[in-house]
């Protein structure tokens, strides 16, 4: 649930308070199981969004979720000034981007109030600047061994492990070639031992393949999310919920004859 004005699919859909609300109960009937909020568009390119006004955008959404939904909330960011406000608004999970690249004390804030951290892998030093460096010398291993160095710090700041996800950053400082080999190759993490968390919607290495804009692409995402799915990721971040929901359901259904 993007209160952004700036985000890459949906910018400026949801900035005012009774439609991103709206929005956040038509995504829970459609089978969301988590909702996601976050107030910083983390396109390749965007500008960064100060604590104060990224909480301006999603506290009030999140408290009035909160009310009404009976499901964990979610803030996207990657500081812990929007963060720790998120929680008292009524968020239970933290998911970073930056894999506490940004702002290690949102390790400390996961560890204080028990909350969920979820870890993602993000070349470069922001989201503005991620994709003018894409060369690596072994994209697996350099990814996994990231996300453990922040799972290793993130325990060390008192986070349980039980706490954790990993999520690989498909296309976050990754071409589109790179990123479909992260799919096909999802086992590399694994040995991690945490749950995956994969975000392929509507995203631009789609229209690789299909030369759609992001608007139509939700048979794109539906293929790559099952194609996920199938290699391990359990959790996954989409704007189309009720297509994607089917499809796991059929395809969990066929799974088991």
């Amino acid at each position: 649930l993007n209160v952004t004005p700036d985000s890459f699919s949906d910018g400026g859909k949801f900035g005012d308070l009774q439609s991103a609300l709206g929005h956040g109960i038509h995504m829970a009937d459609a089978g969301a199981d988590i909702i996601d909020v976050g107030g910083e568009s983390t396109r390749p390119g965007a500008e960064v969004v100060p604590p104060d006004e990224q909480i301006r955008r999603t506290c009030p959404v999140i408290q009035e979720l909160d009310k009404v939904l009976n499901l964990p909330l979610s803030i996207d960011t990657t500081n812990a000034e929007t963060a720790a406000a998120a929680v008292e608004a009524g968020a239970s999970v933290l998911n970073d981007v930056s894999g506490l690249a940004d702002d290690p004390e949102l390790a400390d804030l996961a560890a204080e109030k028990g909350a969920g951290l979820i870890l993602m892998h993000r070349r470069g030093a922001s989201s503005a600047v991620m994709q003018q460096d894409t060369d690596y010398d072994d994209l697996f291993g350099e990814i996994r061994g990231a996300l453990e160095d922040a799972i290793n710090e993130a325990c060390k700041r008192g986070v349980d492990e039980e706490q954790i996800v990993v999520d690989p950053g498909i296309g976050f400082g990754k071409t589109a070639d790179q990123n479909y080999r992260l799919l096909a190759g999802l086992a590399f993490l694994a040995p991690l031992g945490r749950p995956i968390m994969i975000g392929v919607s509507r995203k631009s290495f789609l229209e690789k393949v299909t030369g759609r804009p992001a608007a139509k692409r939700t048979a794109e995402t539906v293929a790559a999310s099952l194609f996920a799915f199938e290699r391990g990721a359990t959790i996954h971040r989409v704007h189309d919920v009720e297509d994607v929901a089917c499809a796991l359901a059929v395809w969990n259904r066929c799974r088991r004859g």
